[in-house]
């Protein structure tokens, strides 16, 4: 499963803490930024997360992330 969310997110280091936390809690996915992107891209690939529950953790963050449709 490959997901994409649009965030807010503009720095690579926040980037760099967001994919870190991620991977604590979907450690077989492939994640990553695109930073370039004008909707600040965060993409998630793998079986075992849940979109609601990937939301939550980045918003708990400080930051803006929903699906992109």
């Amino acid at each position: 499963m490959i997901e994409v969310f649009k965030t807010n997110v503009c720095e690579a280091a926040e980037a760099y803490h967001i994919v870190a936390m991620l991977l604590q809690h979907f450690p077989c996915s492939k994640i990553n930024f695109d930073l370039h992107d004008c909707d600040k891209i965060l993409r998630m690939e793998g079986e075992d997360f849940e979109n609601k529950k990937v939301v939550r953790l980045v918003t708990e963050k400080g930051f803006v992330c929903t699906v992109l449709e």
